[in-house]
């Protein structure tokens, strides 16, 4: 012990006095700005604090003798290595920031080969269901290490679906592959180009969607981190955190049960903080663009070593960053700087994003604290648009064969991060003239949760005759089908049809009327669709009808009373009738009490000046630039969502008031540059509102309802429907709220 401290004052003193030539080799380091402090004090975190304050003598000193690196580009073992005619040079860095530098000479190690640029990973498809709900993905790089991997997945005590990948190597990666088709042929295993180290690789699986189907995911590799001289030990130990005999099954369990946890990893692995930045930070900024995450450099947490079990959110998070297998970088023991390093930090924010957290296994072991069970919804409805399939009008107006399609394929993005086009996914580019279609959206819902679709009745009042009706194929040919499930009400959409598509502005296409009588031609429109078997009776007794614009009508107090007078001459008893709350007052006001409820309908009436990121005014507060032509609106989605769920919005509408959210909001593919849109909407922050819905607003919502704005206006991306870039992912969450099971949701479709 004595000796011990000895030789550490000894050190200490060396340092403080630091002889003349020491004083000169830390001058030549600092004066060349090759050495990353930020890096040396990231990869050597135990450094004494003294030492961690003047990094670069702590390098000149002892850290080079180490074998520590001062920065990621150089290694002085591969330096010497590589240049020959410098052996015994004693300062090899001092050398190349002198002379190496500048003569280009070769300062890291170029022992892995680089793949051909063109390369390309295989295709993953699956082969059939998955054998069990949990996967483990393990990436295998030093095919020796493959063995203490599999002893830790053997006796883990879980049954999991093994997938994994190993980097193209040479003989030794082909080998192993035989070996593991042999050995474990129930084992997807994949042959991969040797880029994005781990993290590549586990990407390409994400993308590919083989790992949707699974309640947690776990993510291993062979790691050796050569540039540290503890690197077998940190191996184990985040691998032993995630993977110990006898304790895996229950800490699991617990890791599922905590709705409010993404990651769970191993102790002391969820660094945070500036100084794990490393050279990352700007483009970590810049992937998380991409999914409309911004990154609070103060708020830097995530977990280190990239192994961990995770959750199917986050999957669907980094598949929403679409990100290509040649973006990542070709492996040349790169320390630092790669794509995949910017990814290993995004994890902890796009946690964050979602209102979640990193586990560490003695969290877990200490049951910490759980949120209390949130309220749920009793019923969930969502604003469903029959539009999908040809019909006269459109094709008078927008051109032969016009759906809502071709506008949305037509939108492209006006800005860094802007997610358009916003394209479907499992259903594909359907169309509504097919009633079948209808059956499958039911069932993606119900599995969801939802309870019912609001369908837009397009009913215009016109003198002498009964009304003009607009896209009703799809409702008509639900009704010639009575054997398709297809839970719904109706909501009369009010207003006139215009060329700029909201309701507004523009040059009228179809004019709405509201002649006398209209309310009993009105009743008599809806009338065949709420006798219908299929119409709900959210109130368990009566049939609902919802109006779009009730300050249209003329005297609307008088006119809600004399459509439900016309509903009861239809045979159709007493009507639940609700009006949409809409953000502009109308010609008419109405009271409170003159409908027996009233939806809240986001956007609308909550977008102000503090929500507002670019508008007209000039003023802009977003990180990014937009065009210079663009003259629309950009509102932050989180602090909509916020003042959507804040008490105080509540006491400002009628009591009968059913809260409503929105998935996302940008109607790009209409207005082009005239859009208005939501930025930062993906699924994680629709996890955060709902989250906040049920703690500040459900209990105030009219009989625990709630609508959702909405399953499938693609010209406005306010959809729940699978969509390319997110997968299931909206309902997924959509799922976890009401309490079912996301993984049904998956499986419809």
């Amino acid at each position: 012990m004595l000796q011990t401290a000895l030789r550490r004052t000894a050190r200490l003193a060396r340092f403080a006095a630091p002889d003349p030539l020491t004083a000169w080799r830390v001058w030549c380091i600092r004066r060349s700005g090759l050495f990353d402090r930020v890096f040396y004090r990231g990869v050597n975190p135990g450094l004494h604090p003294v030492y961690r304050a003047f990094p670069e003598r702590h390098y000149v000193l002892f850290g080079e003798a180490a074998g520590l690196r001062p920065s990621a580009g150089f290694s002085p073992e591969a330096y010497l290595v590589q240049n020959p005619d410098l052996a015994g040079q004693r300062s090899p860095f001092v050398h190349y920031v002198r002379h190496g530098h500048a003569e280009r000479r070769v300062a890291r190690d170029p022992s892995v080969d680089p793949a051909p640029p063109g390369e390309r990973p295989p295709p993953v498809r699956r082969d059939g269901p998955p054998g069990s709900d949990l996967a483990a993905v393990v990436h295998v790089f030093y095919p020796e290490l493959w063995d203490e991997i599999a002893e830790a997945l053997d006796g883990c005590g879980l049954k999991l679906d093994l997938h994994v990948t190993v980097a193209e190597r040479g003989d030794a990666s082909r080998a192993l592959v035989g070996r593991l088709g042999r050995e474990r042929p129930e084992a997807r295993v994949f042959l991969m180009p040797n880029r994005g180290r781990d993290i590549g690789p586990f990407v390409h699986l994400v993308n590919s969607g083989i790992l949707d189907s699974y309640r947690a995911i776990l993510k291993l590799h062979t790691k050796k981190s050569p540039h540290r001289t503890d690197g077998d030990t940190w191996r184990r130990h985040l691998v032993s955190g995630l993977l110990e005999p006898g304790r895996t099954r229950a800490r699991l369990d617990a890791f599922l049960a905590d709705e409010d946890a993404a990651f769970w990893i191993a102790d002391g692995q969820a660094y945070e903080g500036r100084v794990w930045w490393g050279v990352n930070e700007e483009r970590v900024t810049a992937l998380l663009r991409r999914i409309e995450v911004e990154a609070d450099p103060r708020a830097l947490r995530f977990p280190a070593g990239s192994m961990y079990w995770t959750k199917p959110l986050t999957l669907r998070m980094v598949r929403g960053l679409a990100l290509r297998p040649e973006e990542f970088e070709i492996e040349q023991a790169q320390l630092d700087g790669t794509l995949a390093h910017g990814l290993e930090r995004a994890m902890g924010y796009i946690a964050a994003a979602a209102g979640q957290a990193i586990r560490q296994t003695a969290e877990i072991d200490a049951g910490l604290p759980r949120t209390p069970a949130l309220p749920r919804p009793r019923h969930v409805s969502a604003f469903y648009l029959p539009q999908f399939h040809r019909t006269p009008e459109n094709d008078a107006w927008w051109g032969p064969g016009y759906t809502e399609w071709i506008a949305a394929a037509r939108a492209r993005p006006l800005f860094e991060g802007h997610a358009q086009p916003a394209l479907p996914g499992a259903l594909g580019f359907y169309d509504l003239g097919r009633p079948e279609v209808m059956g499958e959206q039911a069932a993606l819902a119900r599995a969801a949760g939802i309870d019912a679709f609001c369908v837009y009745h397009y009913w215009f009042d016109e003198p002498g005759g009964a009304g003009r009706r607009m896209l009703h194929a799809p409702m008509d040919g639900l009704l010639a089908r009575p054997e398709i499930e297809f839970p719904f009400y109706l909501c009369w959409a009010n207003e006139s049809w215009r060329r700029n598509w909201d309701g507004l502005t523009g040059e009228v296409l179809v004019e709405q009327g509201y002649g006398p009588g209209f309310e009993a031609r009105l009743a008599a429109s809806v009338a065949p669709y709420l006798r219908d078997r299929r119409h709900v009776r959210p109130d368990g007794e009566r049939l609902r009808l919802v109006v779009y614009r009730p300050e249209d009508m003329p005297d609307p107090e008088g006119a809600a009373g004399r459509i439900r007078e016309g509903l009861r001459r239809e045979g159709l008893g007493e009507v639940e009738l609700g009006a949409v709350r809409f953000h502009l007052p109308g010609a008419h006001p109405v009271p409170d009490d003159a409908f027996d409820f009233w939806v809240e309908m986001p956007p609308h009436g909550l977008v102000g000046p503090a929500e507002v990121l670019h508008g007209s005014s000039g003023r802009s507060r977003l990180p990014f630039a937009v065009p210079d032509d663009f003259a629309g609106m950009v509102y932050d989605y989180a602090a909509v969502a916020a003042k959507a769920v804040a008490p105080e919005r509540a006491d400002a509408l009628p009591r009968n008031t059913i809260a409503g959210v929105m998935p996302a909001w940008d109607n790009t593919a209409r207005r082009g540059l005239d859009a208005h849109l939501a930025w930062g909407a993906n699924p994680a922050a629709f996890r955060t509102w709902l989250r906040g819905l049920s703690e500040h607003r459900l209990g105030r919502s009219h009989r625990g309802e709630v609508m959702v704005n909405a399953w499938n206006e693609w010209g406005e991306r306010a959809t729940l429907e699978p969509s390319d870039r997110w997968g299931h992912a909206w309902l997924e969450v959509l799922a976890e709220w009401r309490g079912t099971e996301p993984a049904a949701a998956r499986r419809v479709a």
